[in-house]
């Protein structure tokens, strides 16, 4: 039996993507190699939204070539759309498959010949719809991705993913409750829509919809316990669409109480230069509105920090609009360089010391902000859904509530057996930021539940 590994960096699109691939392989009758085991074929779904991404794709690729000299490694992903070339030049590479063969895998492993020195063939304008064999991630995770949209069409001047993705692209919702149906069956208890323009979803679609009416339809459905949003851009986040979610936290089919919205600057002239359609006054008002409607949500942001022309001033905005606001938590990104788009062409560049600089300053309100949200629910009972590992070294049981905590359980009822969504009481927030909590029932320690598939907590 032909064994197979995986190698993914990027985003939760990619992941998505490299789960459903892998599950194409074990069906085709291939079976995933040991982690430290030598593997007949290396697949690596590549990232290149940084420089750094690209720098990491490339050194996976060799990395995967020096550690299976024998096996045929295939490399996929944005960074293998945008720089075949430099792909090419790496020797020990087998297959570079363009995004719109990723779901043809199985058929150039097959048939070695057919795949051999393949190159890629179609414009990125031309990749046709989502094929739904590879919008479920699920794989070895226990929270499941669903890919309901791909592509972008807003060209940010920083951003090469357009370039690399292609135009939007959504799942018709027949086929997105289909899924959320066998992610069910299979014994999740929450999925993540996720895409790379989620809440353009639907606009390409005959009829058109949007993202608000599929949530509409799964709520009705009511298949899933939980069903939780990747990023959505400030713009398209309606006070309708915050009030449904506020008028779905209970009963199956519930949204989860939280949003991760990119903000990337507090400043509106930088915000202009990077071609994002927004101002920081209406980034303001939609999270104050979010807080006043659902007091409780987890508000994530994306801030990018250094882009050209960000003067001290602008990066003092920044710094004052993220002080002000209730936000939980943020992912940081110093700004890096596409070759192929227009800030490429920037000159008045930040210095690297100075992007270091701010970064760190940004990271430490971020630490700051994420250690205020926990403990104010330091004495409160949140829902919880636990996942099947136990937390080394001390065994506790891991889980994620509604609004993306984190939370590590020692003691555990017969509701957590049948991994039930379950009521905890979150009792302290250490130094780490590690947050514990305690049921309302002790299970025997020699005798562990058995817990089925379901949400990891990402910690940031």
């Amino acid at each position: 039996m032909l064994k197979f590994k995986f190698k993914t960096l990027g985003c939760k699109v990619n992941q998505a993507e490299s789960e459903a691939l892998s599950a194409l392989l074990k069906d085709a009758g291939l079976a995933p190699a040991n982690h430290t085991a030598p593997a007949d074929l290396y697949v690596i779904n590549t990232c290149t939204v940084t420089q750094r991404a690209a720098m990491q794709s490339r050194q996976a690729i060799r990395q995967a070539i020096r550690a299976n000299p024998n096996a045929r490694v295939m490399v996929t992903g944005c960074y293998a759309q945008t720089a075949p070339e430099e792909i090419r030049c790496i020797d020990g590479v087998e297959t570079i498959l363009e995004h719109t063969d990723k779901p043809r895998l199985v058929e150039f492993v097959l048939n070695k010949s057919r795949a051999h020195d393949r190159t890629l063939r179609k414009t990125i304008q031309e990749i046709g719809p989502l094929d739904p064999s590879t919008v479920i991630g699920q794989g070895a995770r226990s929270r499941p991705f669903l890919k309901v949209q791909d592509g972008c069409e807003s060209f940010c001047t920083y951003c090469i993913v357009p370039y690399a993705r292609g135009p939007s692209r959504s799942l018709p919702p027949d086929i997105v409750l289909e899924s959320i149906e066998k992610i069910c069956i299979a014994g999740f208890k929450e999925v993540v829509l996720t895409g790379i323009h989620l809440g353009n979803y639907g606009h390409d679609l005959l009829p058109s919809t949007d993202l608000l009416s599929l949530l509409r339809r799964i709520r009705k459905a009511g298949v899933i316990d939980r069903v939780r949003l990747s990023s959505i851009e400030p713009g398209e986040i309606s006070e309708t669409l915050i009030r449904f979610v506020a008028d779905s936290s209970t009963g199956m089919g519930r949204i989860c109480s939280h949003f991760h919205i990119p903000l990337q600057s507090g400043d509106d002239g930088i915000l202009k230069r990077m071609h994002r359609p927004y101002s920081s006054r209406l980034f303001r008002e939609l999270v104050l509105k979010i807080n006043d409607l659902l007091p409780d949500a987890a508000i994530g942001v994306d801030i990018m920090v250094g882009f050209p022309g960000e003067s001290v001033a602008a990066f003092e905005r920044t710094c004052q609009i993220i002080e002000q606001l209730p936000i939980s938590y943020m992912h940081v990104f110093p700004f890096s360089p596409r070759k192929g788009t227009p800030a490429y062409h920037f000159t008045d560049r930040v210095p690297d010391t100075i992007i270091r600089q701010r970064c760190r300053i940004i990271r430490e309100i971020g630490n700051k902000k994420k250690s205020e949200f926990y403990r104010k629910f330091i004495g409160r009972k949140l829902e919880v859904i636990i996942e099947e590992k136990r937390h080394a070294p001390r065994g506790y049981l891991k889980g994620t509530t509604a609004n993306y905590i984190p939370v590590l359980i020692k003691e555990c009822g017969a509701l957590i057996q049948n991994s039930a969504p379950t009521n905890i009481l979150i009792e302290k927030v250490d130094n780490e930021l590690k947050v514990f909590g305690k049921a309302s029932a002790r299970c025997r320690d020699d005798h562990p539940p058995k817990i089925l598939r379901s949400p990891t907590p990402d910690i940031d």
